[in-house]
Order: C-alpha cells, then sequence, then structure tokens
C-alpha cells in the first residue's frame, strides 16, 4: 500500500476506494474532466486567476486563530482556522472558484451543483453571478425548509433551485437529481460537485482547490509557534471536504494526528446516525466506491443529521482510506453533542460555527491532549444558516 495519502492512482483509487462508476451517458464529459484537470490547474494563467480571485474575492488566507479560553479549557493550545470567514461564511468557495474557471476552460455554458446544508449551493451560485453563467441547484425538500436563509441567498444570486422530492429528501437525493441533470445536458454542463466525492477525478480535484487550508496552516503555524506541523488537525466529516483541505498538507506527516468527526445523530447504533465508517460497508455511491450505509442486499440506508451538511450515508473514497488504513481516527459526535458544543463555542469564543463544524468541537473531551500540542480545529463554517435550529433549541430552554 502507497504512503502517498494525497493522491489516488491511476485509476482514482485511494486503496481499495475510489475510482468512477458512471453510466455511459456520463463517459465523454467525466473522461474529458479526468484527461484535462491537471494540465489545466497547472497552467501558470489558471493559477494566478484562482489565487487572485481567493485574495480578492474570496478573502484569503483566513486567519489561523488562537482560541485562548478554549486552550485553557483543555489545557493546551487550540486554533481555529477561520474558514467561516470566507465570502459566503464557508470553506465551499475555494473550490467552487476553481472549478468555474475550470469549466469555461472546457467551453461549458450551464453549471449545474447539489448542495445540502446549502453553503455549496451558495458558494456555485455566487461563482456563477461572477462569471455570468447559468446556475441550477439541487436540494432536497427537507434541506430547503430547514435551510431557507440559504435558498434565498441562491435564489437571489440568480440561481434555480430545484427541489429533491424523493427518498428522504434530502442531500442523497439531491446528488441523484443532479446526476440526471447532468446525464440530459452532457455537452454543455459542467457538475460542480461540493465535496470529494462522486467519480475520479472529482474526490482528487476538490480536495486539490481545498488543499489552501492546510497550505496556509502550515505557514500560519510555523509563523506564530515556530513549527509549521500541528500535532492534531480535527474536523468535521459528512462527504469530506473541509476535512480533506485541512489534512490534505499534512497526509503524509505521520506525526500528524487527523482526527474526523461524523454526525452520529441520535446516537451511532440508533438507526438515525450519519456515522459511516461506524456502519457503512464497501459499495458503489454517486459514482465511487466507497464506505456506505446499506442494507444486506444493498440498497442505501438513509441518513440522519441535525446538521444538513453531514446528513450523507457515504463519505469520500479518501476518508474511506484514511479510517481503513489507520492513518485517520474517526469519532462521532451526537446531535445532542453538537448543539451543546455550538452554545459553548460561542459563549466562549465569540464565534457562532455552523451546525457542521460544531461536530468537531463536540469530541475534544474525548481527546488526551498535552500542553505542549498544537491542536487545529477547522471551523468550516459560520452558524448564520443554523440560527433557526439554535432559536429552537434556546426555545426549549437553553
Amino acid at each position: 500500500m502507497t504512503n502517498n495519502f494525497q493522491q489516488p492512482d491511476i485509476q482514482g483509487y485511494y486503496g481499495l476506494f475510489g475510482g468512477a462508476y458512471i453510466p455511459e451517458m456520463l463517459h465523454q464529459n467525466v473522461e474529458e474532466l479526468r484527461t484535462q484537470y491537471l494540465s489545466i490547474m497547472d497552467e501558470p494563467d489558471f493559477k494566478a486567476e484562482v489565487n487572485a480571485l481567493l485574495k480578492d474575492y474570496v478573502g484569503r488566507p483566513t486567519p489561523l486563530f488562537l482560541a485562548e479560553r478554549l486552550s485553557a479549557v483543555y489545557q493546551t493550545n487550540i486554533y481555529l482556522k477561520r474558514e467561516d470567514l470566507c465570502h459566503t461564511g464557508a470553506h465551499k468557495i475555494n473550490n467552487t472558484i476553481g472549478q468555474i474557471l475550470l469549466a469555461r476552460r472546457l467551453g461549458k455554458t450551464r453549471i449545474i451543483a447539489e448542495t445540502g446544508a446549502g453553503q455549496h449551493g451558495v458558494a456555485t451560485a455566487t461563482v456563477c453571478a461572477l462569471k455570468g453563467m447559468e446556475c441550477i441547484v439541487y436540494m432536497g425538500e427537507k434541506d430547503i425548509a430547514r435551510q431557507a436563509p440559504n435558498v434565498a441567498r441562491m435564489k437571489m444570486l440568480g440561481a434555480t433551485v430545484i427541489p429533491a422530492t424523493s427518498g428522504s429528501k434530502t442531500l442523497k437525493d439531491a446528488t441523484n437529481e443532479a446526476i440526471r441533470d447532468w446525464i440530459n445536458h452532457p455537452h454543455n454542463t459542467h457538475y460542480i460537485i461540493g465535496s470529494v466525492v462522486g467519480p475520479h477525478p472529482y474526490p482528487d480535484m476538490v480536495a486539490r482547490f481545498q488543499s489552501i487550508i492546510s497550505e496556509e496552516i502550515r505557514r500560519q503555524l510555523k509563523e506564530k509557534t515556530g513549527h509549521e506541523l500541528p500535532t492534531h488537525v480535527v474536523a468535521c466529516v459528512g462527504g469530506g471536504s473541509n476535512a480533506a483541505g485541512a489534512f490534505y498538507h499534512f497526509l503524509n506527516e505521520p506525526t500528524v494526528q487527523l482526527v474526523a468527526v461524523e454526525a452520529a445523530g441520535h446516537g451511532v447504533h440508533t438507526g438515525m446516525s450519519a456515522a459511516t465508517t461506524q456502519l457503512g460497508k464497501p459499495g458503489i455511491l454517486h459514482g465511487s466506491k466507497s464506505l456506505v450505509m446499506q442494507t444486506a442486499d444493498g440498497q442505501v440506508v438513509e441518513p440522519h443529521s441535525i446538521s444538513a451538511g453531514l446528513d450523507y450515508p457515504g463519505v469520500g473514497p479518501l476518508h474511506a482510506h484514511l479510517y481503513q488504513s489507520g492513518r485517520g481516527v474517526f469519532l462521532s459526535a451526537t446531535d445532542a453533542e453538537a448543539l451543546e458544543a455550538a452554545f459553548y463555542i460561542s459563549k466562549t469564543e465569540g464565534i457562532i460555527p455552523a451546525l457542521e463544524t460544531a461536530h468537531a468541537f463536540a469530541v475534544l473531551g474525548k481527546i488526551k491532549f498535552t500542553k505542549s500540542d498544537r491542536v487545529v480545529i477547522c471551523l468550516s463554517g459560520r452558524g448564520d444558516k443554523d440560527l433557526a435550529t439554535y432559536m429552537e433549541e434556546m426555545d426549549g430552554g437553553r
């Protein structure tokens, strides 16, 4: 087994996971992307355009903030990578900037996307508005109801939001609908997948666009501490793009413990969970082989999480490989633990995190730290979109 965890092999596999399992109608699109994405991403003009937009439009680099009160509680040094301060409020814009520029170079005129929490949908609608391209976003009917502010933002940005009304009416079903659309519009359409999932080359491409997070962490930590390697990097994982970005430049550094936090919902074994590495087994979902929550006869099990962005029955193939190989430590947090953490961080550090991110904070008490550790938490998104859920909790007596 390769010790290079960053890149998949030529077939798009990380260990046992990855590949491209696609209908024949999509073969031309995926092949076009696979054969050109690396050369396009390596072009000096492309790099310059991406970097200029990341700096002047997205607001990068995002700060690496020493959370002093949180550090005192856990008797260690906890730094927050402030992806919540990116334009649109989350890390998702890092990827959509890269993909919209890539799509233009491939001659595409129409963009489709799927979204759960709505942050990827907003980020896609944002870059489509910036570049004057048609934008269609598929979103589960259930998620449209619980993430209303983001739906309004997408529409204001000019996107068409189409509800997915099948299955659990969440992220999995939105992804199904987006793939159907792509099959029906193969020539003029680029599908901006928002996470490190889907057929090769998407997991690798999205991880590369998000790797700006860990690239900055290394540089910023060196400036602040004299050490460019943290001892721990902690990030929430649904499909896993913020975690892939935060882990990327530490994947081949064995001294750095990578901690991925999944959504346990009502509890890992309650039947109302999205803790894929604990409950899944190898299977095919949305174009790649990974760990998938499924029944004995291969039917996808409906996931549950209070956070729409983690409400997914699979995990990206890179993360499946990190789990199976033991390179990553996979923990989980329940809905109740995530809510508790969200209120705690808000009152301790003056930062209201997204519900997804709150899962990462929720496991700090489950990890043993020393006073000299350098712990980086990827604060992947801000909590504006989750205020309705937080208000319900406050109305319930918190």
